[in-house]
């Protein structure tokens, strides 16, 4: 009988442990989300995570948390989600720097974007914009390139730092319209534009929602939109590309991954969570109010093709310019 009984036992504990993994899944959530950004507080990633949160809490039926992570243009957050467990209770609102650009950029960076991630969602893109200081004699890309050449020592463009976007954007904008505009660098985006309305530099590459005040205010001129496609928050804009620059963009695109291993069941409830929560009418004022773009492809491979599309695009402007940091 006790052998019988042993071969029993086995059997249905190998049938129990074979359930436990469908079993988590359909379980999950059971407990509070985290959702971890990468930036300081405040900012828009910030802002839109928050809001995106506040609307989960249905779709999930749990409570999402947002932590804040700053720090090293956001690789300290992404590498703490990277090395998180794969339960789905950790996420990370990547954008194009921790997802796309930094790992071309940091020589020491603890995580891979292409690797070390489980894609859940592409939410969309923020459109960068060039402006102005409206000294600068020039109302559009053309006037504007040939404005340049003719003195290449009198204009500079503002960044939020080294190896930005808006540093990365410039770099791009010297290379296809054959320019020599300087390169300020400065500690965030708020100093930056600080001298950019004082006059202290011309011009720079900033998203739409932070300058888009000022536009309408007519203290920064917009000269076009550093993106792929126009904006509802400006249609009127031309972009870049249609002004010359062709296949100009440097877009800020958002994406939400969570560790790498995490179970395909729980991504695809995640997925449609926050697919639900985008589709809220109060979240989709939010995104046209700040000028985001929603993505048309939202599922995790969609994010999984772009992520891989966008890291050697930026790899090779970055190596080109030579731009690496410690």
């Amino acid at each position: 009988m006790k052998r019988l009984f042993t071969p029993l036992l086995l059997a249905a504990a190998a049938l129990t442990a074979g359930a436990a993994p469908a079993l988590a899944a359909d379980a999950y959530p059971s407990r509070p989300v985290t959702l971890v950004v990468p930036f300081p507080p405040g900012g828009p990633t910030d802002a839109l995570a928050r809001r995106l949160a506040e609307k989960l809490k249905t779709p999930l039926g749990q409570t999402v948390i947002v932590e804040n992570r700053a720090g090293a243009g956001g690789n300290i957050g992404s590498e703490y989600v990277a090395a998180a467990k794969p339960d789905g209770y950790t996420l990370l609102f990547g954008t194009s720097g921790p997802l796309a650009i930094n790992v071309s950029l940091y020589k020491n960076q603890g995580y891979n974007p292409e690797t070390s991630f489980a894609p859940i969602i592409r939410i969309g893109h923020l459109p960068n914009i060039l402006v102005v200081n409206p000294s600068v004699p020039a109302n559009n890309a053309q006037e504007l390139i040939a404005y340049a050449r003719k003195n290449p020592d009198k204009l500079s463009y503002a960044s939020s730092g080294n190896g930005a976007s808006s540093h990365l954007a410039g770099i791009l904008f010297n290379q296809m319209a054959g320019t020599q505009v300087m390169h300020i660098p400065y500690k965030g985006t708020g100093p930056a534009l600080n001298d950019l309305l004082g006059g202290q530099v011309s011009m720079s590459f900033t998203d739409i929602l932070t300058a888009l005040p000022y536009i309408k205010a007519g203290k920064l001129r917009a000269i076009g939109l550093a993106s792929g496609q126009r904006s509802d928050a400006l249609p009127d804009l031309p972009t870049l590309s249609e002004q010359g620059l062709k296949g100009y963009d440097v877009s800020v695109f958002f994406g939400i991954v969570a560790p790498k291993d995490t179970p395909a069941a729980v991504t695809a409830r995640l997925n449609q969570a926050f697919q639900t929560a985008l589709a809220d009418p109060a979240i989709e004022q939010t995104l046209r109010s700040q000028g985001i773009v929603r993505a048309e492809d939202q599922t995790p491979q969609g994010l999984s093709a772009f992520i891989a599309t966008e890291v050697p695009k930026w790899r090779t402007l970055i190596q080109s310019a030579h731009v690496s940091i410690d």
